[in-house]
């Protein structure tokens, strides 16, 4: 393993030569404001490099031993001068041109950070909001996939009703100890890959709603756990309500007279299998 020894051309199926010889990845960062308008980091690329003087992401050539996620955080770092911390990654979008592969990293800004040119491959940086984008001109291989990304911009929350899907796993005994129950079914959802129609990785916000006996669940990794008071319907029904209007949320759960309830707030719906069959 050496540093930049992804470093180089390569030609893929199509007959076109990318810059990358393990694949290239860039980061997508997207910032929310309270009115819930969009803006992307963006990078105009130096006169003098290829495609020159587009619009595109700080990005650049995998090296052998790097994850997409680690390239593009990197990448940013040399780029655009960003650390990385505070940048949560939502998903992976992942542009197959057979034999060579472009990853864009989807993360989240809880602010503008300032972003200057940490080498000579930017000529500029900027938060841009969509329709900013549209009238730029494009580095190509972004513009292809451009249209599909924009629709992957909104953050994604998992709402999952504990009790139901603990119910549908059919565990041996669980209903004698409903607590220990729920914690191994919520050790086991933590870093679960979840499906995504279109993301090569996903990683949405968390949500369990706890009840009853099964209230004082161990904290596990990557999953806000809600304790309800009362109903756990009423609990995740509240969460449904809480979420950002911009924030698409998918409830978890069989239960009829809930689906209905938070599909009213414009929630999607799915069955416990849609989890169970990862873990």
């Amino acid at each position: 393993m050496a540093v930049k020894d992804g470093d180089g051309w390569v030609q893929c199926a199509g007959g076109h030569r990318h810059w990358g010889l393990y694949g290239a990845a860039g980061l997508l960062a997207v910032h929310w404001d309270d009115l819930g308008v969009a803006r992307v980091l963006m990078q105009e690329r130096s006169l003098w490099s290829h495609h020159g003087g587009t619009w595109g992401l700080p990005g650049g050539a995998r090296d052998s031993h790097e994850s997409s996620i680690h390239a593009a955080l990197r990448e940013a770092k040399e780029e655009a001068a960003l650390s990385g911390e505070g940048l949560p990654v939502r998903g992976v979008y992942r542009d197959d041109h057979g034999g060579w592969t472009f990853d864009t990293v989807i993360v989240e800004a809880a602010t503008l950070l300032p972003a200057v040119p940490g080498n000579a491959e930017s000529r500029q940086l900027r938060w841009l909001t969509v329709p900013e984008i549209a009238g730029k001109k494009l580095h190509p291989g972004f513009a292809e996939s451009w249209p599909e990304i924009q629709t992957l911009l909104r953050p994604e929350m998992v709402v999952l009703d504990i009790a139901n899907i603990v119910g549908a796993r059919a565990e041996h005994g669980w209903w004698k100890d409903r607590k220990g129950a729920a914690a191994r079914l919520l050790a086991a959802a933590s870093g679960a890959k979840l499906p995504h129609p279109v993301l090569a990785q996903w990683f949405p916000d968390g949500v369990a709603v706890v009840e009853g006996a099964a209230r004082g669940v161990p904290p596990v990794d990557g999953i806000t756990i809600v304790e309800a008071d009362g109903s756990g319907d009423d609990a995740i029904v509240e969460v449904v309500r809480q979420a950002k209007p911009w924030q698409r949320v998918l409830v978890v759960t069989a239960d009829k007279e809930l689906r209905r309830r938070v599909t009213e707030l414009g929630a999607r719906v799915t069955g416990p299998r849609w989890v169970l069959d990862v873990l």
